[in-house]
């Protein structure tokens, strides 16, 4: 895959010098973006996975990204009332199952709760969702929202993170298990399952926009909105480094104990 040049790249979109005239073209694209924007580059990932945190700031981690992934569910349910198209409702649908789980099975947001439990917050306080940092809330609403005003093929195409998520899902649980004896297995398994569910989904995501982007507007949309998703996630983690690393913690946020 060539990769594609980055100088015209601003904060909001692809800007100008890139050729988007094919599929092929505007996977090379996508591919870029997840290359230089993803949030695995990130400075407080760098020392989540690197032993670098205490335990009262990988808790503050886990406490803020809840919010997302218990918010995923209810923006996949946004994206599938965007079609009428039976087909892509029923392939959208096992991603809320994933989150939310089903009768008798497990899902991604009861794992999320074994991660937090296990690093001992308490439960009722982390679904409350009471303590975590203002920018978490506004980013994880301005997702949801995008999926919900911008098109179709834009809700789709601002999931494709998941391209790049099995390589930080594996750096991550190797890392938190090794340098951190507050952190096992069990716990992790969140993590773990997404490597076999993130590659499907994203699967389906990157060969629908290659179908259904038919023009180089439709694929500029298509790599903006991938660009405005990178955006989410790494504004989330910059929240964290300047409360919890910088150490401003704004008001009534969730303070870690000391001692």
């Amino acid at each position: 895959m060539n990769v594609v040049p980055t100088t015209g790249m601003t904060a909001l979109s692809i800007g100008k010098g890139i050729t988007l005239d094919s599929a092929e073209e505007m996977e090379a694209t996508l591919r870029t973006i997840g290359a230089t924007r993803y949030h695995s580059l990130h400075p407080f990932h760098r020392l989540l996975h690197g032993g670098k945190l205490n335990k009262g700031q990988v808790q503050a981690w886990a406490l803020n990204r809840y919010y997302y992934q218990s918010t995923i569910p209810l923006k996949d349910a946004m994206v599938m009332t965007r079609f009428r198209d039976r087909m892509t409702r029923v392939e959208w649908r096992h991603r809320i199952e994933d989150h939310d789980g089903d009768l008798g099975s497990e899902g991604g947001i009861e794992r999320w709760l074994k991660l937090t439990e296990g690093l001992g917050l308490d439960t009722a306080y982390v679904e409350s969702t009471e303590g975590i940092l203002p920018a978490t809330r506004f980013a994880v609403e301005a997702y949801v929202h995008f999926c919900r005003d911008r098109t179709p093929l834009e809700a789709i195409a601002s999931s494709l993170t998941e391209l790049f998520a099995p390589n930080l899902h594996e750096e991550r649980i190797s890392g938190m298990l090794k340098h951190y004896d507050f952190v096992n297995p069990d716990i992790m398994s969140y993590f773990s399952r997404r490597l076999t569910q993130a590659p499907r989904d994203a699967g389906f995501a990157l060969d629908y926009v290659k179908q259904h982007a038919k023009t180089p507007a439709e694929r500029e949309a298509v790599c903006n909105a991938l660009i405005f998703k990178t955006n989410v996630l790494w504004v989330q983690l910059d929240a964290l480094y300047h409360a919890y690393v910088d150490g401003q913690i704004p008001p009534g946020a969730f303070v870690p104990k000391t001692g």
